[in-house]
Parts: C-alpha cells; structure tokens; sequence
C-alpha cells in the first residue's frame, strides 16, 4: 500500500483535511470505541497534524504534535493517534507512530515525548521506545497509562 504522509501546522490545513482528519477521529473515537467527548479542545489550535492518505487520497490516519507546555509542563507530546479500521493490522500505526515520534524531535528540538495511551496498547508503544509512567487513570471510560519517550544517548 503506497502511503502519503503529510504534516502542516493547524493554520495551514485546508478545510477539507480538517473535515476529514475531525471525520476519522469521530468514526473512531466516538463510533467505534462509543465515546462522546469534547473532540475540540482547544490544542489543534497550537499543533502540527500528521495525515496520512493512502492511494487514492483517503485519509486513513492521523495524529496531532503538541509542543512543550500544552499538554504537559515538560513535555512535547502525541496525541489524538487514530488509524480508520481500513488499514488496522497492516503497519499503519507503526508507521504513523515512527513518524510522529522522528517529526516532534525535529519540530520540538528533541524535547522527550509523553503521551497517554490506551493501556491495552502499551506494549506496541512499548515496541516504539516508550516506557510507562505507571499512572493510569480512566478517560471517558477507557483505562489509560501515561508513557514517556526520551531521545537515545
């Protein structure tokens, strides 16, 4: 599958990449894992948006790079990290992962990298440098743990 990545800032996203980067994590945040929430929060706003489209030009996932400070005081972090059940199982997220994590450290000067992940996939997180926190905490319903990926020595 010939993928196409492609990161801007929020005020550089056509209204068409919003539309459907908002659709995919609608269909899989709130539809498939049944969780209503507050999609816009605010930190779009102030984030790079990694897409990435295959072929024929569909989206089919996505994630958002926060700088330092706006989701935790000392880290720069990934989130919304969504992939369409189209592509699930075929490396899509490894991929998706690997660039979000090599975009950061050029965007965001190496800074380390914490997210909060779904706890079910800690270890493919782990697989990609990550090392939990141990802080798990429930978000809308889901049992989540906090990692963190510092830069190789």
């Amino acid at each position: 599958m010939q993928l196409n990545f492609t990161c801007v800032p929020f005020h550089e996203l056509t209204p068409y990449e919003l539309y459907d980067m908002l659709a995919l994590r609608q269909e899989v945040f709130v539809v498939e894992q049944n969780c209503p929430y507050l999609d816009t929060d605010g930190k779009d706003l102030h984030s790079y948006h990694l897409m990435v489209r295959d072929e024929a030009g569909t989206l089919v996932a996505c994630t958002r790079l926060l700088p330092k400070g706006l989701s935790y005081p000392e880290y720069a972090s990934i989130g919304r990290v969504v992939n369409s059940s189209k592509v699930r199982g075929l490396g899509v997220g490894k991929q998706l992962m690997e660039k979000s994590i090599e975009l950061c450290r050029h965007l965001f000067n190496d800074e380390p990298i914490k997210i909060g992940a779904q706890t079910y996939l800690l270890r493919f997180y782990g697989s990609l440098g990550f090392a939990s926190t141990g802080e798990e905490y429930l978000e809308d319903g889901i049992p989540h743990t906090k990692m963190v990926w510092i830069k190789p020595l």
